[in-house]
């Protein structure tokens, strides 16, 4: 793993990057491991009345008994396994925030993609933090403003980290647009806390 050194020019927003948070090796046995994973799944979104396939594939995994919902999906949380709780582990030390839970996406590849959105569901509570861990194909992360006067691009390529801390979820969206050009597949593992109440 790789200092903790890196942070985007967007520290205004408190997004902090770590490139090469893992280092090729590790990342690509990582990598074969979740694209593996039997768990995944394709769920369905609802837009303006219509149900669409979600143009990824997901798996929850998380504490005993929590579950996560979003666009009416609903998430219940498998157990964690080694290896999603040695990255975890890595990434709280890294990040300094604690996380129990965790969701694992597969974008197969640049035809797949997650639209604007903000991680602010209930479940998340009112200033959620979120790491989010790349394996495989570098993709483009856009971020905007809520008033859209503010756009910021980060290409997060093979074993990057990338931290939304306090604040984001509150004043910004973002997105992984779709990449005709990319062929090969990636898997996010986007780290969060699920409130208990």
């Amino acid at each position: 793993m790789s200092e903790p050194s890196t942070e985007s020019p967007l520290s205004a927003a408190n997004i902090h990057l770590w490139k090469s948070f893992y280092k090729h090796e590790v990342a690509v046995s990582y990598l074969g491991y979740f694209l593996q994973l039997p768990n995944l799944r394709q769920g369905e979104v609802q837009l303006f009345g219509k149900t669409y396939p979600t143009p990824r594939l997901e798996a929850f995994f998380g504490e005993a008994g929590l579950s996560y919902s979003y666009s009416n999906q609903r998430f219940n949380a498998l157990p964690w396994c080694p290896i999603l709780s040695e990255i975890r582990d890595a990434v709280e030390q890294t990040t300094q925030h604690s996380f129990n839970a965790v969701l694992v996406n597969l974008y197969r590849n640049g035809a797949d993609s997650n639209g604007w959105h903000a991680d602010n569901e209930a479940e998340l509570g009112e200033d959620p933090v979120i790491a989010s861990l790349s394996f495989g194909a570098a993709r483009k992360f856009h971020l905007k403003t809520n008033t859209g006067n503010k756009t910021v691009k980060i290409l997060l390529e093979h074993g990057d980290l990338l931290l939304m801390g306090s604040g984001v979820q509150r004043e910004w969206k973002h997105c992984i647009p779709k990449s005709p050009k990319v062929t090969t597949p990636r898997i996010n593992l986007t780290f969060r806390k699920i409130i208990i109440k």
